[in-house]
């Protein structure tokens, strides 16, 4: 929980320590927090062990409760924190609500919903770092040119048929059907994956 708690950490915020507040690991912890955040805002669930990330969060920004339900006040500061820190867009988290309203319909899908999420990012993730390895190496600040690179892998790895590598087209295959249950259109994928590049590239070297 270090690097969560120092993102929170206000009296840290002058120290070299804090040079990561915001990282890729901080990004991927608000994006669970607010997915966990809308299932207790849609699905009235009372018991916040049953939300890991989001407990951690509620307690580390002791955010009270809204209107006695879990998820509403959670949700509202975690997204302001994405939008601060990141920029996404509304749009972004709009297509998280309706996915989730979609696909859970009541506790016992919560799981199932995260599971598959966790195999469409992951296997997203792993198919963008083969097919875009050499744009990593592009300097930070040529954003523009990355996001217009990743935007067209996404749209390749949606739509494109001829991959010489069989294992690419099998994972493709693999991504689509899962975007097409869950439902994040390419514009989302993009702006997810973008973010995750970016703070990628950002992250320390790991010492020799």
């Amino acid at each position: 929980m270090g690097i969560f708690s120092k993102l929170f950490g206000k009296k840290q915020a002058e120290t070299e320590e804090t040079t990561r507040v915001g990282g890729m690991e901080d990004f991927m912890t608000l994006i669970r927090v607010y997915y966990q955040a809308v299932m207790a805002s849609n699905m009235g669930i009372s018991n916040i062990n049953f939300l890991p990330d989001m407990a951690v969060f509620k307690r580390t920004l002791k955010i009270p409760t809204q209107n006695n339900k879990l998820g509403i006040a959670e949700k509202s500061r975690c997204k302001k924190m994405l939008v601060d820190i990141y920029g996404l867009s509304d749009g972004f988290f709009k297509e998280i609500d309706n996915s989730i309203k979609k696909n859970c319909k009541n506790v016992n899908d919560v799981k199932t919903y995260l599971f598959m999420f966790q195999g469409f990012s992951n296997d997203l993730m792993m198919l963008i770092g083969n097919l875009m390895q050499w744009k990593f190496r592009m300097p930070s600040v040529m954003k523009k040119m990355l996001r217009n690179m990743t935007e067209k892998t996404i749209h390749d790895i949606m739509t494109k048929t001829d991959w010489k590598d069989d294992s690419v087209h099998k994972t493709c295959i693999a991504i689509r059907k899962y975007q097409h249950a869950l439902g994040y259109s390419e514009n989302w994928m993009t702006e997810y994956v973008y973010n995750i590049v970016l703070l990628a590239k950002k992250e320390p070297k790991p010492k020799e």
